[in-house]
């Protein structure tokens, strides 16, 4: 998986979160749409993006481009570790 498929990868994640987080978000996207998401200011990604998103929606889907303006910061959601030394 090359950098920007991780890219792509890890804001599905997010966004996936965000829908969850905000229902009122997602009746804004009409069924069976094939989303597109780009990252502002990384015109290499949404360039990719918009070209495998295009190629991979079916013929007639309506295309959605959600730009993602900006990511919290990333932190762990580990509550509790063991450590076991050998």
């Amino acid at each position: 998986m090359n950098l920007l498929e991780r890219r792509n990868s890890l804001l599905g994640i997010e966004f996936d979160r965000y829908m969850k987080e905000h229902p009122e978000f997602s009746e804004r996207i009409p069924d069976n749409a094939h989303v597109i998401l780009l990252l502002e200011g990384d015109e290499e990604f949404n360039n990719w993006s918009i070209r495998i998103g295009k190629k991979q929606a079916e013929s007639g889907q309506p295309l959605i481009f959600v730009t993602i303006k900006k990511l919290g910061p990333a932190h762990s959601r580990i509550e509790e570790l063991e450590l076991v030394t050998g």
